[in-house]
């Protein structure tokens, strides 16, 4: 008996020495502070384009390298909220004077796949090209008439916006067919119609929305609308009395005016047709835009330009298609943009290139463009235009 209680006592021991050995190496291997799941689902990435760009225009030859854009990206999860954080960095305005802004800050309820609601600034829900991302994207530049009439160098005369706007947004996937897959999506939006980072100037929003179906998978044909206003636009001049006055060579009084602004909300109506496929490596897209509503055809600039007119289009389609899978690509694309929707103020593309890409972080894109611009004061409107870019993400 009296073996059987020292054996007891002894394999008790045992095993309370051992529980208190596992008990510390459990606090050794258990962190200090046990971060939240949100947290833990942060992801930070971002990239970088690097250009060299060519060009013999009659009056205006250039080449130059280029530091084209940065970008910071803060991703994230909580609950059933997806968000974002995006920052840009550009040197645009020359050496010494770089340009960093906010371009994305929005949080997407995304319970749903049918009903997603999205809040803060964003990409505007028009057009195909304007959401593809700048890289895979995969030219140059975005599509001139993309530039022009979808908010990034609008004609309406906004800042540079990158397609984005301050708002609320709604979109889902509907009609799922026998496989599961869905047949149509949708998006409408209310925005400021400011671009980014700015208030509503006359407090009257833009709506803008976009349907499409996909029938068979990779294909998807669109049709996006687009109605607001840009606020804060010089219409014209007039002439104020200050009720003071002078006296002129012979001792006459004249009366001393000043000349001020008038101001207005102009309305803005566009509207966009659109067709892609992407498939396998595969990239067909072609779209057509047309705007209605007075602008200042510069980027930045609040007066209205009465000899570009109030109506303006432009379309472009192009294909991109590998060479060698996964490693080489080559491209072609035809645009045109019609400032006035006119041939005569019509600037015309034709471009070829090849994208090459190193590993999934970092590749290359080489491009030509023979451009013919019949809105230049010139001679000769045609010119030929050269870009080399390497970019990478991480």
């Amino acid at each position: 008996m009296k073996r059987l209680l020292i054996l007891a006592l002894l394999t008790t021991g045992y095993a309370f020495t051992m529980n208190a050995q596992n008990e510390q190496e459990s606090e050794k291997k258990r962190p200090l502070i046990e971060l939240p799941q949100w947290v833990k689902n942060i992801k930070f990435s971002g990239y970088a384009i690097l250009q060299y760009q060519g060009q013999d225009q009659e009056g205006a030859k250039s080449h130059s390298f280029n530091l084209r854009l940065a970008r910071f990206i803060l991703d994230g999860k909580i609950s059933d909220f997806d968000w974002r954080i995006q920052i840009q960095g550009t040197n645009v305005k020359g050496p010494g004077e770089p340009t960093v802004q906010l371009v994305d800050l929005y949080a997407e309820w995304r319970r749903f796949p049918e009903f997603k609601i999205r809040a803060g600034q964003f990409k505007r829900a028009f057009t195909f090209e304007n959401p593809t991302h700048p890289i895979t994207q995969g030219w140059r530049a975005y599509a001139d008439v993309i530039n022009r009439l979808s908010g990034f160098g609008d004609r309406a005369g906004e800042k540079s916006s990158g397609g984005r706007d301050i708002g609320i947004q709604l979109s889902g996937d509907i009609l799922p067919n026998s496989n599961g897959r869905k047949l149509l999506h949708y998006q409408i939006g209310v925005y400021n119609g400011e671009g980014i980072n700015r208030g509503d100037k006359d407090n009257r929003k833009d709506i803008i929305g976009g349907i499409w179906v996909m029938p068979i998978k990779g294909l998807r044909l669109g049709v996006f609308g687009w109605t607001g206003s840009h606020g804060d636009m010089t219409i014209g001049q007039e002439t104020v009395h200050t009720g003071l006055y002078n006296l002129d060579a012979e001792g006459n009084p004249v009366e001393i005016t000043q000349t001020k602004a008038i101001t207005a909300s102009v309305p803005l109506n566009r509207y966009c047709l659109s067709a892609e496929y992407s498939k396998d490596e595969y990239m067909f897209r072609a779209e057509y835009i047309h705007s209605q509503g007075w602008g200042s055809g510069s980027v930045g600039n609040s007066v209205i330009n009465y000899a570009i007119g109030d109506k303006a289009d432009g379309w472009y389609a192009f294909g991109i298609v590998p060479i060698i899978k996964s490693k080489l690509h080559a491209k072609a694309r035809y645009q045109t943009y019609r400032v006035k929707k006119e041939w005569g103020s019509a600037k015309t593309s034709y471009e070829v290139g090849l994208n090459y890409f190193f590993n999934k972080h970092m590749e290359m894109h080489l491009e030509y463009a023979r451009i013919n611009d019949k809105s230049l004061k010139i001679e000769n409107h045609s010119y030929n235009l050269v870009d080399l870019e390497f970019d990478f993400k991480f």
